[in-house]
């Protein structure tokens, strides 16, 4: 990947939701966007923080220590062992950084896990 990302275009070539597509690499990281839409899998990520930078829409991220809601411009870090459910009844458009092997459900596979996608 030795070229500019253009999360408009990445995010149209798709339209399921909770289906993550890692559009840039930096070290071990990728740089993902997803549609999200309803609820997600309740879930937490043992090993890692989860970085959510809403693009478009609104986002909430349920936590037991209470929720966080993001629109466009907004970010939130989830820090690592922490269970949340991402949740976005009328659907936004999300940029994610975590580590290359973490898998979206985390802990809690689901009918939700998806595999790696790299755009």
């Amino acid at each position: 990947m030795n070229k500019s990302v253009d999360l408009a275009a990445a995010l149209s070539e798709f339209d399921e939701p909770w289906s993550p597509r890692t559009v840039a690499l930096m070290n071990d990281y990728d740089v993902r966007v997803v549609k999200t839409r309803g609820e997600f899998t309740r879930h937490s990520h043992p090993e890692t923080d989860e970085l959510f930078l809403v693009l478009r829409g609104t986002l909430t991220i349920r936590m037991d220590a209470g929720d966080v809601t993001l629109g466009p411009g907004q970010l939130y870090v989830v820090p690592r062992g922490t269970p949340h459910q991402p949740v976005s009844a009328e659907g936004a458009e999300i940029l994610l950084i975590e580590p290359s092997e973490t898998v979206n459900t985390g802990d809690t596979p689901s009918e939700l896990t998806a595999e790696r996608r790299v755009a």
